[in-house]
């Protein structure tokens, strides 16, 4: 039920709600259901962006990178990756270390599941 909230506040542009319930979503849920748990975090990222928080982002960008290597390929998973580095487009030439390691992990993934 979280997320589903969490889908809905973001939705309407309540970004600071939307990002305790994708929180939430994810203590509650846990890595048990690996897919979803990724694409939650994905969701959140794109949140924490959308609030400024570009390195908050990153970090959690990071969460679901880690939770994909070991072979989630789903539709979903992907877009969320696609979804990141459009995301992150904005702030590659920016310097913030971050972004340019997560940009090249997001592209390594793309590239293993295309």
């Amino acid at each position: 039920m979280a997320h589903e909230t969490a889908c809905a506040l973001r939705d309407l542009g309540d970004h600071q709600r939307a990002v305790k319930e994708f929180r939430r979503s994810v203590r509650t849920r846990g890595a048990a259901f690996r897919r979803t748990h990724a694409v939650t975090l994905g969701y959140m990222g794109a949140t924490q962006t959308a609030q400024g928080g570009v390195e908050e982002a990153c970090a959690t960008w990071t969460s679901v990178l880690d939770a994909m290597e070991d072979g989630i390929y789903s539709g979903r998973a992907r877009q969320r990756v696609v979804d990141m580095r459009h995301l992150l487009s904005p702030y590659r030439k920016r310097g913030i270390p971050a972004v340019g390691v997560l940009d090249a992990r997001a592209a390594t993934y793309l590239a293993q599941v295309d």
